[in-house]
């Protein structure tokens, strides 16, 4: 029977944190261990005792990446499945996407997150990322049953997904420098550069019970961990040759940030990254000694487009997706 340690986060108040742990316990066909980070949640006390679970209690509040981190390493077992604390997974999910992990090209799989309710609709069956690193919540709101299909995907969702000890070990798990957001396209990106797949495995289901949220420290962490991902998974030719179609996006992101009020936070992430260029030199030559010799094939899984849903308030215009398109077609194989 596979041994596998699940690791949740819990942070302020998690009213489904009692029910997302017993869930994860009461799996089946697998031996379990729940890893829960305390980030300074008042629900720790709803989460009734387990000698299977362990709650590991940061000085501070580590951000999802960090806790992550923290929780894997104290995890007893070579099989890490994560989970976000207001998923619920179905009592065979952990079993059903801990089992991908058996084929060892895979690095990453990521489980079907839906959406509570019937029939079931999908939050994410695993997630687009662009050439520009904005990523978003794959088939967001489509009917599940056009998309119960296993295959590749560009990145995991962050609710839910697997890896093994090793590959986690091997690419120094999410960076802590994000904090919060978009690390899991980071880290799927950076599986892909190591010359291993992410895979979506539709069987494994958890229902999320997910709302999206706004607000201004979001959408500086959001943009700043995506221009962190920008200027160090690319290797400098390509950097200069995407910054051409980066300049005008910028500008784009910081008009919507104006109309959103969120502009501040916007020039706050380039301040940042200028600020900390000792940190971004450093994470690129990390980033570049991980590449395998063909990594230029994990530029092949990144989006020409953003088709980004409406719910998540960064659309973007036809005419735009055009121009995109047809610059990454130019380029794209000079990319690495």
């Amino acid at each position: 029977m596979r041994q596998v340690s699940v690791i949740i986060l819990a942070y302020a108040e998690e009213p489904l944190l009692a029910q997302c742990v017993g869930a994860a316990l009461e799996s089946l066909e697998v031996e379990v261990e729940v890893v829960l980070v305390n980030n300074g949640s008042s629900s720790i006390s709803d989460v009734g005792p387990d000698p299977r679970l362990r709650i590991v209690t940061p000085a501070d509040n580590t951000g999802f990446a960090g806790g992550c981190n923290l929780a894997a390493s104290h995890a007893t077992f070579d099989t890490l499945v994560f989970a976000n604390s207001d998923l619920i997974v179905r009592p065979d999910a952990i079993a059903l996407l801990s089992a991908r992990l058996d084929a060892d090209t895979v690095g990453l799989v990521t489980g079907a997150v839906l959406l509570p309710g019937e029939p079931l609709m999908v939050n994410s069956i695993g997630n687009p990322i662009h050439y520009l690193m904005f990523s978003w919540a794959g088939s967001f709101g489509e009917p599940f049953a056009s998309h119960d299909t296993e295959e590749k995907v560009a990145g995991i969702s962050g609710a839910f997904f697997a890896c093994r000890r090793d590959h986690w070990d091997q690419l120094r798990g999410f960076d802590p420098t994000f904090f919060a957001y978009a690390e899991d396209a980071d880290l799927s990106l950076r599986t892909w550069q190591a010359g291993m797949s992410v895979v979506f495995e539709p069987r494994a289901i958890g229902v999320h019970h997910y709302q999206f949220t706004k607000n201004n420290t979001k959408w500086f962490l959001l943009e700043r961990n995506r221009l962190i991902a920008f200027f160090t998974l690319y290797d400098r030719r390509s950097r200069w040759l995407l910054v051409p179609i980066l300049v005008p996006v910028e500008l784009g992101v910081l008009a919507s940030a104006i109309r959103g009020g969120w502009a501040r936070e916007k020039i706050g992430s380039w301040r940042w990254l200028w600020t900390h260029r000792a940190y971004v030199r450093q994470r690129q030559k990390l980033v570049s000694a991980s590449k395998i010799e063909t990594s230029t094939s994990w530029t092949r899984v990144v989006s020409a487009e953003m088709h980004i849903p409406g719910e998540f308030e960064l659309r973007v215009p036809p005419p735009v997706n055009w121009v995109l398109g047809r610059y990454w077609n130019v380029v794209k194989s000079l990319i690495n």
